[in-house]
């Protein structure tokens, strides 16, 4: 499969505290993995090294490679990663229409500022996401008047944009905490939403806490604590009460249903 990302021997600090130690991490574009720790354990700070938010500290067996390069025009490299928060870009996103909100992915922008040229080609292409991820009724739509599930319906649709389905230029979602601020119903449209793009062949790196947030397409799960990755393989192993009981330093109990996991 096509590499995605390799991390090794990745140390990251913030201000004087290290909080990454010792990354070692490969993900081939296509693959479905979720990051699960408790709050504060790096999962955040993670995916913003990817993003090249923080820098590691330069040593000499080193290594960042996304999509297999080394090196990257940051401006280049934020149109081709499809990353998904629990907030939005920018206040001025809030005016923007949904089609423009997802045209944005093009250009790394909060909005359609004036000098950004948008092709027909751009706007073909954000229609088209537009359908696959069920929000053509949101086209015309401020983001400012969506709800908290459509709004993230539509970030998803930004981070998708810039990518293809297949090739060297796979689509990859980076979803940091993608589950927050919203309510039931919303967490499931949520959830639903991943799995059918999970099917269509869009990888998958999912970062939570929350074991429900964990889809049945995602098949490998990373377990961190305390800025280390503790525990890499198959979600068979390693979900389950004992390993999330010591994961989050308290008695874990664990039901499955149709392929999700509730903890409690």
């Amino acid at each position: 499969m096509t590499p995605f990302l390799h991390l090794a021997h990745v140390n990251v600090a913030r201000g004087e505290n290290i909080v990454l130690h010792d990354i070692n991490l490969s993900v081939n574009a296509g693959e479905h993995i979720a990051i699960l720790g408790p709050n504060g354990c790096g999962k955040s700070t993670l995916i913003k090294t990817i993003t090249c938010e923080c820098y590691p500290i330069a040593q000499p067996d080193t290594t960042v490679s996304i999509f297999g390069r080394e090196r990257w025009d940051l401006t280049e490299l934020k149109k081709r990663l499809g990353v998904v928060s629990a907030e939005l870009p920018g206040r001025q996103t809030l005016t923007t229409t949904g089609r423009d909100a997802v045209l944005t992915g093009f250009f790394s922008s909060s909005t359609l500022w004036p000098n950004l040229t948008v092709t027909e080609a751009m706007r073909t292409r954000a229609d088209e996401v537009l359908e696959q991820i069920g929000a053509v009724p949101l086209a015309n739509k401020p983001v400012g008047e969506m709800s908290a599930g459509q709004q993230r319906r539509i970030m998803i649709g930004r981070a998708l944009v810039g990518s293809s389905s297949t090739g060297s230029d796979r689509q990859m979602l980076l979803l940091d905490e993608p589950s927050n601020a919203l309510d039931i119903a919303a967490q499931q449209d949520l959830r639903d939403l991943l799995r059918r793009l999970a099917q269509q062949g869009t990888g998958i790196l999912l970062i939570t806490h929350h074991v429900s947030d964990i889809i049945p397409e995602i098949d490998r799960i990373l377990m961190m604590k305390d800025g280390r990755i503790v525990a890499d393989g198959p979600k068979s192993e390693l979900l389950t009460a004992p390993h999330l009981s010591a994961l989050f330093r308290t008695e874990v109990h664990l039901t499955q249903k149709d392929g999700f996991h509730h903890a409690w």
